[in-house]
């Protein structure tokens, strides 16, 4: 530990001797400092030891040494040493009396005693503590790096939790808490969790402190580091303490931050093999070579293969507007997800990357993602944690534009397509059946879209476009045309005879009319628009431009 006052007096060699303040002598000093001004106030930083010999000072009057020693105390001076038999042959009572009053620890200085030895002991301590604290770091430092290469971050945040008498925990990409030492810091380092997002917004490294995270009672001191060393940090670590750490706690905070980038670093070199495998593993699928596949992905991802699984394939699509369907699905995004939401960072294919791995990380699950261009595909666990986080976050998302009324116009957007419950054999199919379930989302204003609500729902929403629209005004156009005149209702006519398959006198009798004349304008339907009815192909693209009208 650093100097004190008290280990000064009990410095043999330089005799010193209390003259007031001695409840209050276990006060760090930072430094020894000699000035005979009247006022050293200005040159003053704080936690000195102010030595004089009262050369310009009247330190016989009362009212002058309550001045001189109130400013001292509200400088942080934390000692006054005053030599005797240089200008007094003691100290005067007014000097006494006023430290003793102002609360300033008041040190009698022997004439044999000379200012620069009690200078010399001071430095002498600040080196000797500094040294030590060093030494401890580096202790540290070996412990720390001996527990990450055995026990992993696990170990190291243990190790770390011992050094600074407190708890640590590390954060993931997603503000989720990983691990935590001791295990009861794991609740309290969750409630951190909008002081990490804050954190992540700004540029790695980045710091800060927060007052506490537990009740008023149990208030520590956070510290909040990020890890990374990119643009958009990876992790972050909590260090929580009673009080601010020293010299030596210091080392071993920044020796953790060291060693857990660098595991960082690793985790994303391996991330990148990992993934080039992976981009193998999928195009081997697709290819429908599922055996192949199988052997390539091994241990890494051979159990995500011997399920049922799913495959998403996520974009960037260009949109001026966003209509939210009325069948969007009823969840309840969790807080993590929604903070992702709001902190897509401008990239949200990396966020989307983050929240999925991050959620399969912690349920110990397998995932796949495969980058390709501005399109990202996901091959994770059918009911699995990723497939649940990607539609939390998705859900976050769509309803922050519903509260904004996004009209930004043409921005990237995230737009997400799921496929239907797969095995290795059927993936292309998958794949198809999520980029069908992508092009109704994006058609459609949505963010989400699962290929079974396309089965389960009409396919009218599906004809929702303006190349649809174009065919169907165009069809029927001749028909409008012709009721404009006044000759007939041949539109009402089609509609009533398609929609009773063809039966005439059941069609007839819904309109109101003789089934001959039915007849007749069926047959100025056939001449006007040169197709024949009985053909079922025609029969179908009517009644779906008649639909189509409708809708409109």
């Amino acid at each position: 530990m650093p100097p004190t006052l008290a280990s000064l007096v009990h410095h043999s060699a330089l005799k010193l001797t209390v003259r007031a303040g001695e409840d209050l002598l276990d006060v760090p000093v930072r430094w020894a400092h000699v000035s005979e001004l009247a006022d050293p106030v200005p040159y003053m930083e704080g936690g000195e030891l102010l030595l004089i010999t009262a050369l310009k000072l009247d330190a016989e009057d009362p009212e002058a040494m309550r001045r001189y020693v109130k400013r001292l105390a509200g400088a942080g001076v934390v000692g006054l040493g005053f030599a005797v038999g240089v200008n007094y042959d003691d100290i005067p009572e007014a000097l006494v009396d006023a430290a003793r009053d102002e609360g300033l620890p008041l040190l009698e200085v022997p004439r044999r005693t000379p200012f620069l030895a009690i200078s010399k002991a001071v430095s002498a301590a600040i080196a000797a503590d500094q040294y030590r604290s060093v030494t401890a770091g580096f202790a540290a430092q070996r412990e720390l790096t001996r527990q990450a290469l055995t026990d992993g971050p696990e170990g190291l945040l243990a190790a770390l939790a011992s050094q600074v008498d407190g708890w640590a925990a590390l954060y993931d990409a997603s503000g989720a808490v990983v691990a935590a030492a001791p295990e009861w810091a794991g609740r309290r380092a969750a409630r951190l969790t909008a002081d990490v997002e804050r954190l992540r917004e700004r540029p790695a490294p980045a710091s800060s402190v927060v007052g506490g995270a537990g009740p008023p009672d149990n208030d520590d001191r956070v510290e909040l580091h990020s890890l990374g060393t990119g643009r958009r940090p990876r992790a972050a670590l909590a260090v929580g303490t009673a009080a601010a750490l020293g010299t030596a706690e210091r080392y071993a905070v920044h020796s953790a931050i060291a060693l857990l980038t660098l595991t960082t670093e690793r985790s994303r070199s391996l991330q990148a093999a990992e993934q080039r495998i992976g981009t193998a593993v999928l195009r081997m699928l697709l290819a429908g070579e599922p055996e192949h596949a199988r052997t390539v992905a091994g241990d890494l991802y051979g159990g995500l293969l011997d399920a049922p699984f799913r495959l998403i394939v996520a974009e960037t699509a260009l949109v001026s507007s966003v209509r939210i369907a009325a069948d969007t699905p009823a969840r309840v995004p969790s807080a993590a997800a929604l903070a992702a939401a709001a902190d897509r960072n401008g990239d949200p294919l990396g966020a989307l990357t983050e929240i999925v791995e991050s959620a399969a990380a912690r349920s110990g699950e397998s995932v796949l993602v495969v980058p390709e261009g501005e399109r990202l595909v996901v091959l994770t666990a059918d009911g699995g944690a990723a497939v649940s986080a990607c539609a939390e976050y998705t859900v976050a998302l769509e309803a922050a534009r519903t509260r904004e009324q996004t009209a930004a116009g043409d921005e990237g957007e995230l737009v997400v397509g799921v496929s239907a419950p797969a095995g290795p054999i059927a993936a292309a199919a998958a794949y198809k059946q999520a980029e069908q379930a992508l092009s109704v989302a994006r058609r459609r204003g949505r963010v989400y879209v699962e290929h079974e609500q396309l089965a389960s729902g009409s396919v009218l929403p599906l004809l929702a476009d303006d190349a649809v629209r174009a065919f169907a005004d165009g069809l029927l156009r001749p028909l409008y045309e012709h009721d404009a005149t006044g000759r007939g209702d041949l539109v009402a006519s089609l509609r009533a005879w398609l929609s009773r398959h063809g039966q005439w006198d059941a069609a007839a009798a819904d309109l109101g009319v003789h089934r001959h004349t039915l007849r007749y304008r069926m047959r100025r339907v056939e001449e006007i628009l040169g197709r024949s009815l009985d053909d079922p192909d025609v029969r179908m693209e009517l009644w779906l431009a008649l639909k189509t009208a409708s809708a409109e």
